[in-house]
Order: C-alpha cells, then structure tokens, then sequence
C-alpha cells in the first residue's frame, strides 16, 4: 500500500524522478553467606538495602552468591543507578565473584548510552583484569558511545584492538564508524572507510549503505545520493523502507513534491509497505511548508491504512498553527491528537511554546492545563516539565514567559527549575543573565542550592568559560557551600575541553590528593581524557 500527498496547492512544476545511469560513488568455597534479597525494580529503597547487604557479605571476607549479586547489577542499571551498579560490580570482583561476561557488557553499554565512556572504557579494563574476556557487542558499546562523543580516531583505534584479540567486527561495528566518519569528516570520508572495510574482507549490511545515503542527502548532493540509491541492487541489496525514507525526506523538505509522489508509487511498486516514519515525514514537510491543513489530511488517511499517529506526527502541525498564531486550529491538532490517545512529549511542550511569540503565553498555560487534565497530571508537574524542554530546546525567553504567566497563578519555581533556567540561558550564551538568576534569588530570600550551583558551572565550562566556572566555585566556598566532587569533576572536565590538558592534569592530582575527588573519578577522568597523570 503506498502513502499518497495531497495534491499541492498552489500547483508545483513537475520535477520528474529521473531514473538516471549511476556515476561512480567511491565507496572504497566459603563459609556460605545470607541469600540477597532482591528487591522489586521500583523500589529503589530496597535497591540501596540490597547493595548494603552486598557491602557486609563482601566486608565479612564470604563469597556473594553470584546470580542474585548479578541481578542486582541488572536491576542498579535499570534503575538509572549506574554508580552504585558499578559498585556492585567493584565488590564482587574483590570477592572473586565477577559477574558474567553479559552482565559487563549490559553495564558497559548501558554507560555508553549515558555518556559515561570513560568509566565504560574503565570498566572493561578490569573486565579483562579479571579474566573476563570482552566480546564484540561489548567492544561495539564502546565504539559507539565514543563515535557519539566525536572520537572517530579513538574508535579506529579501538577496532584495531577488537580484531588484534581475534574477535569479528560486524555491521554493528560498521555501522557506528561510518555514522561516525560523515559526522566527524563528511561522506566521502564515510566512503572512503566503508571501500577499505570492503577490501579487508569486511561485510558491510544495507544499514551502511544508508549511512552513506543520510550522509549524502545532509550534505545536499542529492544527485549521488540517486546515483548510489540505484546501485544498491547491484551490490547484493534491496532498498528497505529506510532507504526509501532518507529519499524522501530530502524530497519532501526540499518542496519536490511531484518526485516525492513518484517515489511512494515506485516504493509500492517493490511492495516495500512505508512505516509510521514515512507517514510522518510527509506530514512534516507539508507542515513546515506551511500546509497544515494537508499534512492534517495525511494524519487521517495514515489512520484510516491502520498506522496509529504518534506524538510526532501531531507536533509538526501544532508548531506550525502555534508559530502561526491559529490558536484555534491548535486547540484542535491537539484535541485530537488526545482523542487518539497520544501523550505529549517534549516536542509537544516546545511546539505550544510558539504562541509565546504571538504575545500569548496565557494560552499557552491553558493548553498545557488541558493537556494536564487528559493525563490526569497536576498542572504544576507539566509547568515544571514545559520549562525545562524550552530551556534544553533553546528558547529559554519563551520559557521566561510562561515562568511570568505561571506566577501569576501562584507557581514558585523549584530548584528544578531554576536549573533549567541557568542551563537554558547558559546554553544561549546569556552568561551574564545566567549568573544574575542567582542574584535575584538572594535578593527574595532564597538561596542557591548545590544543583543550581551545578547547572551553572556546567553551562559555564560548556560556553568554554572555565575561567567564570573557577569564579563560581569561589563564590560557592565564600558563602559557605562547599562544592563536592561533581562540582570539581566539571571543572577538571572543562579545562580538558578548553584544551588545557596539562592544567587539567594538575588540579587532578591536587585534588584527588586532598580527597576532594575519588580515586575511581580520577581514573576516569584520566581515562577518558587522556592525561598524563600517575595515581599511586
């Protein structure tokens, strides 16, 4: 079945889908301890109790049961508590427990995920320590959370190590470096990896064939992007329905929609059944485009084919009737996306925002009150939850104007949300602004609290202002809040990124020598940042 626009209006010149002959694209035994009672997932208390238990098993010199023990480290990293899942781990290798190889790498890629690297990269090192030897989907943890982190070289060098250890990289492995490469060094880099993979006796899937075709597409050659589009048959593969959406998406938000609608026919055609993504893609660009009254449409017919829309196929056309002041029209787009029984996410919350800049945030307010009503949530949690995705979104002024209208209804900001306000401000370079927060605090009374605190040395060093970061950690001690490790780590970590290794490197050592900062944060740091620091 094919997905189908609605005929454009005012009418495109036909641009017809060429089926062009493809140019070359160069791709070259002890006392027995107590059971561990594990708790229930939800009841994070119990977790806390359980790895206490753990604690006392290991410091009475027994041998913990290593399936509950291992358990609980599956159950630590599903809870979000991935520093005490790593204690875990610490305490069952000393007590010659280790857990099993699946449950490393479950915690390795679950560090990944998270932007932990260095403490991923750490903890295989005592994976191997132990005698327990990594696999491929291990190594692919890692070199995926260090291609998203920007560390092509790191991860190359890493898949050297994976075959000098006799294990197979696999389309996996292929995958995230290529991904990698045209992010870091654009597509013919891409290309030029995936040809030498090939001639090492690598086999390289679809997926990274459509690596290469995003790549092209972003880049705007569209034409290669065709060319190499065509030749997948000829290289043993058949364009999926993810081939065929990165086409038409370039289609699609390039306004060539006459090719798009030839493209969903030849699509059909192969009996390649298009997905929700291919629904809203279309609904996307037609909205972007300024035609939400059509991409309206497609949700209907999408629904009527029996695909269920989702938040995002609704946040589109809202953002577009928001940015355009037809309040109205969003009230329903929003009525029925509830009626179909979608929550609202993030993107929901940012799309509504754009009445802010119609002078209209009470209306703002009553929808988010509306929707508040339909999830059956307070009103306060959303409030909350809005400020904080305008801030993370960049549009933190129309956040500041919701904050105003919210006030008005009696709504104190927390510490929550005064972080998200100091990382918004911060993330849009509104430095100054970001540290007067703190002085209209002081000046109602209230004082900064640790996070806040945070939020703001964070944004600091990520506007590559360390120096202002320092400034801030002064002022914490002088008016008598000491700064903890986290504080000192972002520090330490900002000097890395500004460049300043040897600097970096210094406070380290000073640092972790005063115990302000853990031993296993400084290895950690040293680790991922490469610094020439020696702990004893």
């Amino acid at each position: 079945m094919a997905a189908s626009l609605p005929s454009p209006s005012p009418a495109l010149p036909p641009r017809p889908w060429r089926r062009r002959t493809p140019t070359t694209l160069s791709l070259k035994t002890h006392p027995r301890p107590p059971p561990l009672s594990l708790p229930h997932r939800a009841k994070d208390p119990r977790l806390a109790d359980a790895l206490v238990q753990l604690e006392q098993t290991v410091a009475r010199g027994l041998r913990p049961p290593v399936e509950p023990a291992t358990e609980l480290v599956y159950e630590l990293c599903r809870a979000n508590k991935l520093r005490k899942a790593l204690r875990a781990v610490e305490l069952m290798i000393s007590a010659n427990a280790a857990p099993s190889p699946s449950a490393f790498a479950f915690l390795v890629n679950q560090l990944c995920k998270r932007g932990n690297v260095g403490y991923a990269m750490q903890l295989v090192e005592k994976m191997e320590s132990c005698g327990c030897s990594p696999t491929t989907a291990t190594f692919n943890s890692l070199v995926r959370g260090l291609c998203i982190h920007g560390s092509l070289q790191q991860s190359l060098q890493l898949l050297d190590r994976l075959v000098a250890r006799g294990l197979t990289p696999n389309v996996f492995t292929f995958s995230f470096l290529l991904e990698a490469a045209y992010k870091e060094r654009g597509v013919d880099e891409a290309a030029r990896l995936l040809g030498e993979i090939v001639a090492k006796g690598g086999r390289p899937n679809l997926v990274s064939y459509n690596v290469l075709l995003t790549g092209l597409c972003k880049e705007g050659r569209f034409e290669d992007a065709i060319a190499l589009f065509r030749e997948l048959p000829s290289k043993g593969f058949r364009p999926n329905v993810v081939s065929f959406n990165i086409m038409l998406r370039s289609l699609c938000y390039d306004g060539r929609w006459a090719d798009a609608e030839e493209l969903l026919a030849e699509m059909a055609a192969s009996r390649c059944h298009p997905s929700v993504i291919t629904y809203n893609i279309i609904i996307g660009s037609l909205a972007v485009a300024g035609r939400a009254a059509e991409a309206c449409q497609v949700v209907e017919e999408m629904a009527h084919r029996g695909y269920k829309p989702n938040p995002a196929s609704f946040n589109p056309i809202l953002q577009r009737l928001c940015k355009d002041g037809e309040l109205a029209a969003a009230e329903r787009c929003l009525d029925d996306m509830l009626r179909r029984g979608c929550a609202a996410n993030d993107g929901t919350f940012h799309a509504l925002a754009g009445l802010c800049g119609r002078g209209m945030a009470a209306e703002v307010l009553g929808l988010i009150r509306r929707l508040a009503s339909a999830q059956n949530s307070p009103p306060r949690e959303l409030y909350r939850a809005a400020i904080a995705v305008l801030c993370k979104k960049g549009s933190t002024l129309a956040a500041l104007q919701l904050l105003e209208e919210m006030a008005r209804e009696g709504f104190a900001p927390d510490s929550h949300t005064i972080s998200s306000l100091v990382r918004g401000l911060c993330l849009e370079g509104m430095l100054a602004a970001a540290r007067q927060i703190f002085e209209v605090m002081e000046e109602n009374g209230s004082r900064p609290d640790m996070d806040n605190y945070n939020a703001l040395i964070l944004g600091l060093c990520k506007a590559r202002r360390t120096d202002l970061a320092v400034d801030v950690v002064a002022e914490m001690v002088g008016k008598g809040c000491t700064p903890g490790e986290t504080s000192y780590s972002i520090i330490i970590e900002g000097l890395a990124h500004e460049d300043q290794a040897d600097l970096a490197t210094v406070v380290l050592a000073e640092l972790q020598a005063r115990d302000a900062v853990a031993r296993s944060t400084a290895e950690r740091i040293t680790m991922q940042y490469d610094l020439d620091l020696i702990l004893d």
